[in-house]
Parts: C-alpha cells; structure tokens; sequence
C-alpha cells in the first residue's frame, strides 16, 4: 500500500489550464483533458450522473476520452468544448433552454449541442441562464434566457437551442461575456457592444435602456485625447467590465456594491476608467454576481465590491469600493482569475490553485464547506498540495446514467401546499433511477 501511493505521488505533474466558477461550483481542466468539478450538484452541473455536493475536486469520467479543450460555468450549468470532436457538450440546469438541447429538461451528464456540431469554437461564454459561442469566423451563437433581449437576436422570446445573431453580419467578433441578463462583446478592431438588460447602465450606451440587439458603445470616459480600442471584456450579474490595447481598466454599470472600483457606489453609464490602476497594465479580469477581479502584467491581483463572504480575499468581510490587492504565498504571481457568484479562484505562476469566498456547498474545493476570506490552496489541483493530487473519479457511465429530468418530473411539488423534510421524487433514468430532493424549489433571481 505505501508503495502503491508513492508511486501516484511521483506521477508527472499535471498542469491546470483553466478554472471557471459558477454559482455555486466550480470545474477545471487539466493538462491530459482532464476535466474536474466540484461544489454544488443539484441542479447536476457538475455532470457526475446525480446530485451530490462534491467537496473536493472529482474528474468527470464521461469526459476523458473527448479530448476537452475548454470549460465554462454558468451560474447552474456548465459547458465544454472538444476541438477534435468539434462538439460543444452543456450540462445543469435547463430552464429557459440554457443548455441548447431544444429543451428545458435538466442534464446530469454532458451531452453534445447538436446544433453546434461541427462548428469551430474559439469562446463560450455563460451567464446566468444565456450563453453564448463565437466561431472561428468572428461568427457568435446565443441561446437560452432572452427575456430582455440579452441574445441580440432583436426578439425577447427565449431561445432552446443556439441562433446565429445576424446584427453582427460583416462583423468580427473577437470574444463575448455574459452576464445575468446582458451581455457584451468585443470586435477584431477592438470596438465594444452592449445589448439586453440595461438598467444600470451596464451595457455602457449613455443610459438604462435594454437593447434587443447588440449596439456599439460609442462613449468613453478617457482623460487623455484618443481612441480607446478595447481587447478583452467581461460581465458581473449587472455591471461590465473591459480592458483596453492599452492596458487600462474601465468598468460601467451597478456600483451599489463598489464593484466598480471608482471608490465610491455610484452607477456609470459608459465605460469610466479605473484610476486606481492607472499605473498598472492589466492582463486580465474577471466579474463575479457583485465583485471584480484583476491581474496586472507583473501578476499582482486585486480584487474590489461585495464580501461579505469574503470573495474579494482582502482578509476581510467588508465591502470594498476601491482596488485591494490580494496576497499569496511566497508572494507568488496570478496567471489566472475566476470570479463565481460568491467565491473565487485563481492559478498562479507556480501551478498551484487558490480559492476564497463562499464555501458552503464545497465550491471551494478544500473538502469541507467553510467560508474563506484569503486565498487558500486547493490540495489536489496544486504542484505544493500535500496530497500529491491525487483526484477522485466519478466513475459514470454515460450509457446507463441519469441523462434528462423535465422540469414535471424534477419539482412535482402540489400547488399551496408546503413539502415537508426531506421527501425525494423518483426521477427515471436509464436503468439508473436516482432520488432528486424535491423540497428546494428553483432558486428566484435575486
């Protein structure tokens, strides 16, 4: 037995590629093809065939021989790309048609979108229950929730499987970012876009009008008498944040949380720049439901807005509405940021994985559900975790596990009468039934 575990400890190092944080879970891919995720299962977004909560980080078996090159999470489901294969795979939560399987059904196990099949993939973006994939061809796909329009498809009539947006006919987009309900994009010639819910200002246009279709913004809050030509762009749940050729770091859209950063709480419009960070050349960011993060080119991370679950990683649990750097080990260098609704994770120079925030459905990948507000190190994804990474697999086959739940069979809950304990609903599978909790009702938008 000691052998047999050395043995797996000197296995050669596995290096992780991606991170992306969702809700309430989080997923990784590893060098290998090997795709892990963890936290919370509900809803399946962690695609191991039930709806366990996973503590630390499991490989998703039905994966392994796909040959995934990406991953992204949504807010409740997740999505993954196969180059070789050249399929999009979704799985989670499927209200509003998120999933892009012409359905509404809930997914427990990756499938293939087949209206992407064959299609070249160079992004996905996910938000809360809409997303998105841009071609290589500057071409981008949108699907799921559309209830303000935030699929630029010029309708508000949710879409169960994914459309071209025709508005960006002769245009190229270079990379898209979804929020709750807008989302925006970045040209190959750097201009910026905005459409969908704009309440706040977060499709930076000049004003809280939604927008059906994606329209360029056109203003920008610039001390200095230039063009700003944007090369990178993300959502929060309703602000938006971009970075220029320049470096420079501009946000728009809700501050009731100081997310921001302008040090104060006072909503933008458009595009303003983060003074704060004048002097720094930011490499890239990130937007959680009320926080920001960003990793400068010398690999420092700062993040600002709402903690009170300590996903900014100050150390503390208190709202910050200007920049606050956030400290490593050895003060290692960022390569990498994720921001989730509550919590966040990052990979630094040295290969190792950190997260903080909201641990609660074991999001935070450490094998137990308590909250952090300082980076710590996730054991089996990093080269200085104790445990050698040594990953769990979920071991499911694909063939004979749980695939669709519709939304009847998932929350069959008799109208004006309260379920009580822990009652369970049989939901059929394919030989594979499994007990899904039918007292937690779908979560309402906040």
């Amino acid at each position: 037995m000691a052998e047999e575990s050395m043995s797996e400890v000197t296995n050669p190092v596995r290096q992780v590629l991606l991170i992306s944080a969702g809700a309430s879970h989080s997923v990784a891919l590893l060098s290998g093809n090997i795709v892990c995720s963890w936290g919370r299962g509900e809803d399946g977004q962690l695609g191991h065939g039930d709806a366990h909560d996973r503590l630390l980080p499991t490989q998703l078996s039905s994966l392994d021989d796909l040959e995934i090159v990406s991953v992204t999470c949504g807010a409740d489901h997740t999505t993954a790309y196969s180059l070789s294969h050249v399929e999009v795979y979704s799985w989670g939560w499927g209200d509003f048609g998120r999933l892009g399987h012409g359905n509404s059904s809930d997914l427990f196990t990756p499938q293939p979108i087949k209206a992407l099949h064959g299609l070249k993939i160079k992004q996905i973006a996910c938000g809360d229950s809409h997303c998105l994939a841009v071609t290589v061809d500057g071409e981008v796909q949108s699907w799921g929730r559309n209830q303000n329009g935030q699929l630029g498809l010029g309708t508000t009539e949710d879409s169960l499987v994914p459309q071209k947006i025709q508005a960006f006919q002769g245009v190229s987009i270079k990379m898209v970012a979804a929020g709750a309900e807008h989302t925006a994009a970045v040209t190959e010639d750097g201009e910026l876009y905005g459409w969908g819910w704009g309440r706040y200002g977060n499709l930076g246009l000049g004003d809280r009008n939604d927008r059906l279709v994606p329209e360029k913004v056109s203003a920008v809050d610039v001390c200095e008498n230039m063009d700003v030509k944007m090369v990178t762009v993300a959502c929060g749940w309703r602000h938006t944040i971009s970075v220029s050729s320049s470096g420079g770091l501009y946000t728009y859209g809700w501050s009731k949380y100081g997310q921001l950063g302008h040090g104060d709480f006072k909503d933008h419009l458009i595009p303003h720049k983060l003074e704060a960070l004048h002097d720094n050349h930011i490499s890239q960011i990130s937007g959680g439901w009320r926080h920001t993060m960003a990793i400068t080119s010398d690999g420092k991370l700062y993040g600002w807005g709402w903690n009170k679950f300590g996903q900014v990683g100050a150390g503390d649990n208190i709202d910050h509405c200007s920049p606050v750097q956030v400290k490593f080990p050895q003060e290692q260098k960022v390569v990498q940021i994720s921001c989730g609704w509550r919590h966040s994770l990052a990979v630094t120079e040295k290969q190792n994985v950190f997260s903080w925030g909201r641990g609660t459905n074991g999001q935070l990948g450490h094998g137990e559900s308590v909250d952090r507000n300082i980076p710590k190190i996730i054991e089996s994804l990093s080269v200085d975790g104790s445990s050698g990474q040594q990953i769990e697999s979920s071991n499911v086959d694909p063939s004979s596990g749980k695939t669709w739940v519709s939304p009847s069979e998932r929350y069959a809950v008799v109208p004006d009468e309260t379920v009580q304990g822990q009652a369970s609903v049989s939901v059929s599978g394919n030989g594979n039934d499994a007990s899904v909790p039918e007292n937690e009702v779908k979560r309402v938008r906040m």
